[in-house]
């Protein structure tokens, strides 16, 4: 067997660059880089292999490791998983910074290669700069923290085991069902060692998307369940885009008459001008939506995890008879909540069960009222996103603004606060995978260095930020980092002092306003921060705008622009859309002092008693 004597960092590097798969037809490396902050634990090793690979594996330069870690998840939700990133810290704060990020990559189904560094496996210098110690055991260090977080997890304590760590870790971050961050804890003395490996570790592989196709009897039951329902309805989740189904979407509900609401990661799976296209569902749902959810009599769930926001705590389904089918790769997601499990790829299934429903459809009279809902939600939400006088616009009318001033191949991108909800209502997206949401965990900071990652993923579509002064001030620093690589970024950030989403839901489950909004926490003097400012001072073109109109024409310029451009408005805290939406199950105290938090309760032990019966 010929071999080739390397370091565990050389070869892990080496064999990374020989993986590649295949993009509309191309041969592609599966790893488009890696980004890294280099510290005492993997500059010496990990750090000297990236350079001397660094033409055929590109290293990016981040500036903040949960940051960083944030641009590779989005990098590969733009690419539908078909291509991906992994990140690189030091042992320790390094390290636990990009928990977080795998906690969205593990709720999303996203695959991210973390390799942080790690104690010395020999434990000479024991403990080293950084190194946690357990006092009971001696085998612990920080990275255990990624643990539950990671699909995969293995620590590298000789150099002959990354050969069947990286086989598994491929396996897993490119398997449909199982797809999700692995972490392989790099020993840092380890990462220096050599080791005679075997030359086939480094021949080039091609990783091709698997298409799980349905069980026969799990196939039959579903298109027998399709064939007898009155009211069936069709809920898309972000496995919809990631089995790249959008056009066996169209094509389905378009042959059988089924009306299609969806998810936070489903939404621009279908075209927004398909005439059964009812939006978004849920919590943050239409009126559309949500109304033939809760007539439906049965469901057919692809590609989704039928998380709370989805199902209004699974309050919205309110047929008692109702039958869920759960078109997904993974039998966990498929069969929640009894739904009957049709375990298979997205796209291989719609086309199997559509072949199976041949000359069925759905009952006109539910198709047209569906249709009917769909025109009447649009006239609705335009009223919202309308521009309007009022000295603080709604967050839904800076939606609007920005809807006006962007093209159909436009990518929007948010995670957190008001502006999801509002969004996933009002948005009208253009092309798949234009409407780019980190719902799953929510994650505060995601936004910029999401962007970052999306833009790098597919730099010929404008990438527009939209992003709130909260998060905002939680992660800023990859505006620098998009100035430095040309990924250009429109920014839109709406200012309204604080936390204006969950003052709102403090304020509606009975609270008094409370460390929300900027005015209502301890301060002595309340800042004036001049967001503006503070994005020119990373590199950025930015303004602040006095008013709606002002706003886009900011947009157009940003258009035009070369760099990135932050474009700063303030908004109304208070305001939001009221229209749509579907109760959520917000647990509110059994007994307080406050007259308004004891009328809450009531309404939730009501809204409870209704969920029960």
């Amino acid at each position: 067997m010929a071999t080739v004597r390397l370091t565990m960092a050389q070869a892990l590097v080496a064999a990374m660059a020989a993986q590649k798969t295949t993009v509309d037809g191309q041969v592609a490396p599966i790893f488009a880089a890696v980004w890294a902050i280099f510290g005492h634990g993997n500059v010496a090793g990990l750090g000297e292999a990236l350079y001397a690979m660094r033409e055929r594996l590109p290293t990016l330069r981040a500036h903040n490791e949960q940051a960083m870690a944030h641009a590779a998840i989005a990098f590969a939700k733009t690419a539908r998983r078909r291509r991906m990133m992994a990140v690189t810290s030091s042992i320790g704060p390094g390290a636990t910074n990009m928990v977080t990020a795998a906690a969205v990559a593990h709720v999303n189904r996203l695959p991210l290669l973390l390799l942080p560094g790690d104690v010395f496996a020999g434990r000479r210098p024991d403990p080293v700069l950084q190194q946690i110690e357990d006092f009971g055991d001696g085998t612990v260090s920080a990275n255990d923290c990624f643990r539950p977080v990671s699909r995969y997890f293995d620590r590298i304590t000789r150099p002959e085991q990354i050969i069947p760590a990286f086989e598994r870790a491929m396996q897993v971050l490119t398997d449909p069902s199982d797809c999700g961050p692995v972490t392989l804890a790099l020993c840092q003395d380890v990462q220096t060692e050599a080791y005679d490996y075997p030359e086939s570790f480094f021949a080039e592989r091609l990783w091709q998307p698997r298409r799980l196709r349905p069980d026969a009897a799990e196939l039959d039951g579903a298109i027998a369940r399709l064939r007898g329902a009155q009211r069936p309805l069709v809920v898309a989740g972000g496995g919809v885009l990631y089995s790249e189904a959008e056009q066996a979407l169209a094509q389905f509900c378009t042959a059988h008459g089924i009306p299609v609401a969806e998810t936070q990661s489903g939404k621009s799976s279908l075209p927004h001008a398909h005439p059964l296209n009812l939006g978004a569902i849920g919590v943050t749902g239409t009126a559309a939506a949500n109304e033939a959810a809760r007539r439906a009599d049965v469901v057919l769930a692809v590609g989704t995890r039928l998380q709370d926001f989805t199902t209004g705590s699974w309050t919205l389904f309110a047929d008692p008879a109702v039958a869920i089918i759960g078109l997904n790769t993974q039998a966990f997601d498929a069969g929640k909540h009894r739904a009957r499990p049709l375990v298979a790829d997205a796209k291989a299934g719609l086309v199997e069960l559509s072949a199976g429903l041949s000359g069925w459809t759905a009952p006109a009279a539910w198709r047209t009222g569906a249709e009917t809902a769909r025109a009447d939600w649009l006239a609705t939400a335009a009223r919202y996103t309308a521009a309007g006088n009022a000295a603080l616009p709604s967050d839904a009318q800076v939606i609007g603004a920005v809807q006006r001033q962007s093209a159909p191949g436009d990518i929007v991108l948010c995670a957190a606060g008001g502006l999801p909800g509002e969004l996933h209502k009002l948005w009208q997206a253009g092309a798949p995978g234009g409407y780019h949401m980190e719902y799953g965990y929510s994650c505060m900071g995601y936004e910029i260095a999401g962007g970052l990652g999306a833009k790098l993923a597919d730099p010929a579509r404008d990438v527009i930020v939209m992003v709130g002064d909260g998060s905002y001030l939680m992660m800023n620093s990859e505006i620098a980092t998009s100035v430095m690589l040309g990924a250009k970024l429109t920014i839109v950030v709406l200012d309204n002092r604080g936390f204006g989403c969950i003052n709102r839901l403090q304020n509606a489950t009975g609270g008094a306003p409370f460390n929300n909004l900027l005015r209502d926490t301890r301060h002595e003097t309340l800042p004036a921060i001049d967001f503006a400012a503070h994005a020119a001072s990373l590199g950025a073109i930015s303004r602040k705008v006095a008013s709606l109109s002002e706003l886009e024409t900011a947009l157009m310029e940003a258009r035009a622009h070369e760099l990135t451009s932050v474009i700063v408005i303030d908004t109304d805290p208070l305001a939001s859309t009221d229209a749509g939406g579907h109760w959520w199950d917000v647990a509110v105290p059994e007994t307080s002092a406050r007259d308004e938090v004891r009328t809450a309760r009531r309404l939730y032990d009501e809204a409870l008693a209704r969920r029960d019966n």
